[in-house]
């Protein structure tokens, strides 16, 4: 095979990890093609945690893939999780060559797959579409390597920047176009967050309303002092409501329970929740690969502090709402030009009458 070979079978294989999208969380999306005498003979990609890999998935098409290349977006796994391992089926298989876009940040797997290929006699090459790979899997390689979710902040504004009015009406400042790609958002995430003070405002569900199959994400919210009522909507809604708190008193937290939430207590800093310790706790005890935040200007201010959002997507509607409303970002640690915070213009298009902004930390 030539590189540009390699390159043709790679984009195709990164298509169909793509398909699994909203629903493979907390697993990587990954997707395979198998390619013999220059003609794909069959295709696979991860479905949902705990079915088939795409490898295996690949392998099923087909009665004889011996003598095959197999382009793989992710390393093959090399150990048994909930199913086994891909490298044996791609050597049981006798495939004769293994393309990866790259290795497994997993430790678990992390180069150990692309070696017992190697050591079978297989011939590897990993790098082709790397970066095209990373960013099919920015969230699982976050958990992975840092042990917390890639976080992204969904906000929406007027022209002059405010999020709300001064009474804090908010609903709604851009159009129906946006809301629906907000959805979109949500149903790529594995988990929404938000803070107590947009629950005592809005009452939302921060569940995703789309016309596709979605694995719906975990909703999140961070209550320092638990004052989450027990009558809020998410409490009766299907899947987990999680409360993150700081706060020692066990008569509300029983109360809380009892209404349906889940609710952990996790260290605090100057009496609010640590917010490095919820990210850790939402990559080790919830696997959260992607977060998507919904919240007010104290919460993401505090985020932007603490370097802790990723990506920030703005939509700006072709609104004014007067310098009396709210801000996108509480920083009352700003005081002059030197101190502000700098993020890279990424992305912008159109949505509706709304321009969507997409940016990421420098």
């Amino acid at each position: 095979m030539t590189a540009a070979q390699d390159t043709f079978y790679m984009a195709k294989a990164i298509q169909l990890a793509k398909r699994g999208r909203y629903t493979t969380a907390p697993n990587p999306n990954v997707g395979c093609v198998l390619v013999k005498n220059g003609q794909i003979i069959a295709e696979g990609w991860h479905k949902k945690a705990g079915q088939g890999h795409a490898e295996v998935e690949a392998l099923k098409q087909i009665a004889n893939a011996q003598g095959a290349t197999a382009y793989v977006t992710l390393e093959p796994c090399s150990h048994h999780g909930k199913t086994p391992p891909c490298c044996d089926a791609l050597i049981k298989a006798g495939v004769s060559r293994v393309v990866a876009a790259m290795t497994d940040p997993n430790p678990l797997v992390s180069g150990q797959g692309l070696a017992k290929l190697q050591d079978a006699g297989i011939e590897v090459l990993c790098g082709v579409l790397a970066d095209d790979a990373y960013a099919l899997n920015r969230g699982f390689i976050k958990r992975m390597t840092e042990v917390r979710p890639f976080v992204r902040s969904k906000l929406a504004m007027s022209l002059d920047g405010r999020t709300a009015m001064a009474s804090g009406e908010s609903q709604w400042i851009t159009s129906a176009e946006s809301r629906a790609d907000v959805h979109k958002l949500r149903a790529e995430s594995s988990a929404i967050l938000t803070g107590i003070g947009t629950v005592l405002a809005d009452d939302p569900s921060l569940t995703t309303r789309v016309d596709f199959d979605v694995q719906q994400p975990l909703r999140i919210v961070l209550d320092s002092q638990l004052q989450m009522p027990v009558t809020a909507k998410m409490a009766t809604l299907a899947g987990r409501s999680i409360i993150l708190t700081c706060s020692t008193d066990t008569d509300k937290q029983q109360r809380l329970q009892q209404a349906g939430f889940e609710v952990y207590s996790l260290p605090a800093q100057n009496a609010r929740l640590d917010l490095f310790e919820v990210m850790k706790f939402l990559a080790r005890n919830c696997q959260v690969n992607d977060l998507l935040v919904e919240a007010g200007a104290i919460l993401n201010g505090a985020l932007l502090e603490h370097s802790l959002i990723d990506e920030a997507i703005i939509y700006m509607a072709s609104c004014v709402l007067g310098d009396q409303g709210r801000g996108l970002f509480h920083l009352p640690s700003l005081h002059t030009m030197a101190d502000k915070k700098m993020l890279k213009l990424r992305d912008v298009r159109q949505i509706g009458a709304d321009l969507k902004l997409t940016l990421t930390a420098r």
